[in-house]
């Protein structure tokens, strides 16, 4: 059985774990993510690595990351949690591990599991959207996961949707992650809860009481019990995923879109209005095929377990 291990590089964490060939997780370490100081990193990646496997098991190191690389995955271009940029990271990382390794940006790690081993196993060509505080992704077509010429393919929270639109993050203004991840839906909540209240008495309720008190969580427990603001503005916001991800569908045309990240806990209270506002936004009225939408399988293990398998295809 070949053993790889896999490493998710969040903004606050380092979550590691030893994977099998079927993509199953076996066993986790977890440490605080060095945001500024490469070496410590590197060096907390080291300890992961050690402590997982200490019989040298496994052949190779997939590392997930919050960052821009590349194309050759050997350098960091942009790393918005990070003080890394321009670090040459996989060299670091082989001479720390002793094993040969592979970079990916988070969301296209988390694409290449979902589909390998998660929601798109049975097809080939899919598009991931990944709904948290922004809006990430990944594309893979005909079986191959797509990076570009430059290497930042996949940035698909950053087209743009409204001209002249909310400043973005990335220095841009209407990104679609200024619309439709899970910032959004805490800013769409509070709105909505303070232009009526009296809808929104469970909502201001797990809000301390205050539009300004509620946080992600709030809206999703609040939905779920069926208040009427919160499920509101999870229709805004899958309004404007759907909107986003038909544009996306009339260029890539996909098999699938996988949607995964912290809002897609909500299931049904998203994926409903979801489904139906992307059928509406298509291209063709209903009359032509269209991707089937679901939910991401692997949750907070789709980042290491892609890029665990990553690297062990690189090694062939």
């Amino acid at each position: 059985m070949a053993l790889s291990l896999g490493v998710d590089v969040g903004g606050t964490k380092i979550l590691a774990g030893v994977v099998d060939e079927q993509g199953r997780v076996l066993r986790t370490e977890r440490r605080p993510t060095q945001r500024s100081d490469v070496a410590a990193l590197v060096d907390s990646i080291g300890e992961c690595v050690r402590s997982l496997d200490p019989a040298g098991e496994c052949r190779s190191l997939g590392v997930s990351i919050a960052a821009l690389l590349d194309s050759p995955r050997d350098r960091i271009l942009l790393a918005p949690n990070g003080g890394w940029a321009e670090e040459p990271l996989d060299f670091l990382l082989e001479r720390e591990s002793r094993l040969m390794t592979v970079l990916e940006n988070d969301g296209n790690a988390a694409a290449w599991g979902e589909m390998r081993f998660g929601a798109g196993r049975t097809v080939n060509d899919i598009v991931m959207i990944t709904v948290g505080t922004g809006v990430g992704g990944g594309v893979v077509l005909n079986g191959q996961l797509r990076t570009g010429a430059h290497g930042v393919a996949g940035e698909v929270g950053h087209i743009t949707m409204v001209a002249n639109g909310l400043p973005c993050g990335c220095g841009r203004t209407g990104c679609w992650e200024q619309y439709a991840s899970g910032s959004a839906l805490v800013r769409e909540a509070r709105a909505l809860a303070t232009e009526r209240r009296s809808d929104a008495s469970l909502l201001l309720q797990l809000g301390n009481g205050t539009p300004e008190g509620v946080q992600g969580v709030h809206v999703t427990e609040a939905a779920h019990a069926g208040d009427a603001v919160a499920l509101a503005a999870f229709a805004r916001v899958a309004d404007w995923l759907g909107r986003g991800m038909a544009d996306l569908a009339a260029v890539i045309d996909p098999e699938m879109f996988i949607i995964g990240g912290g809002v897609s806990d909500a299931g049904d209270v998203l994926l409903v209005p979801l489904r139906a506002s992307f059928r509406s936004q298509l291209m063709g009225s209903g009359r032509l095929p269209s991707a089937e939408v679901k939910l991401a399988e692997l949750g907070n293990h789709a980042g290491l377990i892609g890029a665990a398998d990553l690297a062990r295809q690189r090694l062939g």
